[in-house]
């Protein structure tokens, strides 16, 4: 059943769209491409972004809590949407300082998904797949160490890598799915 599922996903949807994966997966490698030649600017591109999604998201909060009925949950609500707005303009009117905050926010994110990824490879022990999610738990602590360690001088470049090498990684991926692809057919 699985198979005949992925048999169709790969004949009906993907195939088709395999030349819009590739030209996705090349804007995408150029995008990361710039990110990792400009990591400040992608920094704060990436900050100002976040500060963006923040205030919509608090104003739609805040608006939408006046719809809410019942006192406690209207308050939480109003104060989660007045928390979230105001975090977006601060992000985006001072993007270095939300560059250092929110590249001190990423390294803990690393280091709790460190902690998590290596406890579960131990628990997954002897089972196929344990070794590698050691490695990625291991890949995470590194990640998390590196940031922590260099923080807060290195916050003006670690968003712009990170968001960089994600896109470049995922771009590469597309590529290479639509090559598959093309060679199948």
């Amino acid at each position: 059943m699985r198979q005949a599922f992925v048999d169709d996903l790969f004949h009906t949807r993907l195939r088709p769209a395999s030349g819009r994966l590739l030209w996705l997966g090349i804007a995408m490698v150029a995008v990361g491409v710039l990110a990792l030649l400009f990591p400040m600017f992608s920094t704060f591109a990436v900050t100002v972004f976040v500060g963006w999604m923040m205030a919509i998201s608090g104003a739609v909060t805040f608006v939408g809590a006046f719809s809410i009925r019942g006192t406690g949950p209207f308050f939480g609500a109003l104060l989660l949407g007045l928390l979230s707005l105001g975090l977006g303009v601060f992000l985006i009117a001072n993007p270095l300082a939300g560059a250092v905050a929110l590249t001190l926010m990423v390294g803990a994110i690393f280091a709790v998904q460190a902690a998590f990824e290596i406890y579960f490879a131990f628990e997954m022990r002897p089972h196929p797949g344990w070794a590698a999610m050691l490695i990625s738990g291991v890949a995470a602590a590194v990640v998390a160490g590196l940031i922590l360690v260099g923080w807060p001088s290195i916050s003006l470049v670690v968003l712009g890598t990170l968001f960089g090498v994600n896109f470049a990684s995922t771009g590469a991926a597309y590529i290479m799915v639509s090559r598959s692809l093309k060679a199948a057919g």
